[in-house]
């Protein structure tokens, strides 16, 4: 540790190792954020809206197999190497090991019943061979978070946001010109493994192969089980932005879904950034609860969440006011999904204080978080069927009925956060809320500079995109700078001297 980075006070080091990851991590954003748009082209101009919708929903059961294959070692590792005497390496492997049995029966489970992938179209060529591909994000993903325990958040930068989404946009060009029933599927293939590949290179560097390592099939199934909150309360919070999809399609043809998942696409690209904060922010707050310093994780919660939601609102502001040029960006049918896209981006904002605040709960109340996100699942879904199905009986078209999933969702963010909030303020003695006035004058202002380029005539739609989506931003984040930020958020985007010094280290417990 550095002279420099000691002498700082306890709570502006950990400010400071989240401001190094979240610098990281952000710039992986745009990374990702620049590799994604050219897909969402790809697709929407290439392939069309039923081949999307047909592959946007064998995707979603293939990742949802996959995040249950990791048992909740994404955020459970870190304990777990934090806690035990035996080598580091011997540990991972167990921890991949376990990932990889359950990938395994998992795929097995999937090969063995396509039509879960596929439940409204025919089950033909590669179809059947799909879910194989499931080990290789759920080892991927154990990876990323054995490196993220020593802080390594450059290689989850590099195999999720470089390599991930550049080797899916070139693959599904390349597949276009020999396949395209099979070329999205098939780019999904390719991007997982050369992500696989970017994680496992980076893991074996830092923590080497284990020498004279068996699987110890007792602790194996001791961290399982110590984990399976955790896997339940990843596994909820992605059930939350995914099974809109999965009430869409079992009520409309993949056409429908196509459209709607293009609209997903675009609103997803800022719940990354809460995401882009992970690797950092639980390894940050499991050391300040093994202080048992409840105000420095209420610190930590407050000024992450603040600073996602005013990214998060900044992008739903640039993209939901020209709304319906930026759907017909990606392709003329997919215009209609415009709407969806406006309650999915402003879903993502009510959500980020849920979000941070479930980073302190899967370590402080696991069961009470967990009951908390079944129960809001089931809200959600309910509040699904009954807003699309109610829709439908009062004689709307289809793209007012599967605009109800996505107000459903909204809703049940809302909802969530509140409670979230509520609970850990409780547990913690001090408030989490990251809301400042200075967000509605920031967005009030932008809303006014955005509105005033969609009055242009229909035919100036390049400009709304081309001019309007800066000049909203910009006076968006001049006055979130000028009038919302202390020193504290812009020590985001201050270089800290060696701030990843504070936090954990390399081998060993927590530092104190």
């Amino acid at each position: 540790m550095t002279g420099a980075t000691a002498a700082l006070p306890p709570e502006q080091k950990d400010i400071a190792a989240l401001a190094k990851g979240g610098r990281t991590n952000v710039a992986g954003f745009v990374l990702r954020l620049g590799a994604r748009i050219p897909f969402l082209f790809i697709a929407g101009h290439l392939y069309g809206a039923a081949l999307v919708g047909r592959f946007a929903i064998a995707v979603v059961v293939v990742e949802l197999a996959a995040l249950v294959a990791t048992l909740g070692l994404k955020r459970g590792l870190a304990q777990a190497l934090s806690s035990t005497d035996r080598p580091h390496n011997a540990v991972v492997a167990d921890a991949l090991s376990v990932a990889l049995i359950v990938s395994l029966c998992a795929s097995a489970l999937l090969c063995a019943f396509p039509q879960l992938m596929y439940p409204s179209s025919w089950i033909t060529g590669l179809d059947r061979f799909f879910p194989l591909i499931i080990l290789a994000p759920a080892l991927s993903d154990v990876s990323l978070a054995a490196l993220a325990y020593r802080h390594d958040v450059k290689a989850s930068v590099t195999a999720r946001a470089v390599v991930e989404p550049w080797t899916l946009s070139g693959a599904a060009y390349a597949f276009s010109f020999f396949t395209l029933r099979d070329g999205l599927i098939l780019s999904y293939v390719a991007s997982m493994t050369a992500a696989l590949i970017a994680s496992i290179v980076p893991l074996v560097r830092s923590y080497g192969v284990p020498t004279g390592w068996s699987p110890h099939l007792r602790g194996l199934f001791q961290l399982a089980r110590a984990n399976a909150p955790l896997a339940g309360a990843d596994a909820l919070e992605w059930g939350s932005r995914n099974v809109d999809r999965i009430v869409l399609g079992v009520l409309f043809a993949p056409g429908v879904v196509g459209i709607y998942y293009m609209a997903q696409q675009v609103a997803s690209l800022p719940q990354k950034l809460k995401t882009s904060f992970d690797p950092i922010l639980g390894p940050v707050v499991t050391q300040s609860l093994a202080r048992r310093d409840y105000a420095a994780i209420a610190r930590q919660v407050r000024q992450v969440a603040f600073w996602i939601i005013a990214a998060q609102l900044c992008l739903a502001l640039m993209a939901s006011i020209p709304r319906k040029a930026v759907m017909a960006s990606v392709g003329a049918q997919f215009e209609s999904g415009a709407a969806a896209m406006v309650f999915l981006l402003f879903a993502e904002v009510f959500a980020s204080t849920g979000a941070v605040s479930e980073s302190a709960l899967v370590y402080m109340a696991r069961h009470r978080n967990l009951v908390i996100s079944a129960t809001m699942l089931g809200v959600q879904v309910a509040l699904s069927f009954a807003f699309v199905l109610g829709m439908r009986a009062l004689g709307f078209g289809l793209t007012e009925q599967a605009a109800g999933a996505p107000v459903a969702l909204m809703v049940t963010l809302l909802l969530t956060s509140v409670v979230k909030a509520r609970v850990l303020r409780r547990m913690l003695g001090a408030s989490v809320s990251p809301m400042r006035w200075p967000l509605a004058w920031a967005a009030i202002a932008a809303g006014l500079v955005g509105g005033a380029f969609t009055l242009l005539p229909p035919g100036h739609r390049a400009i709304q995109l081309a001019v309007g989506i800066p000049a909203t931003a910009a006076i968006y984040l001049w006055m979130i700078w000028r009038y919302a930020f202390g020193p504290e958020d812009r020590a985001l985007f201050t270089k800290m001297p060696k701030a990843e010094e504070a936090t954990l280290p390399k081998e060993g417990g927590f530092t104190s």
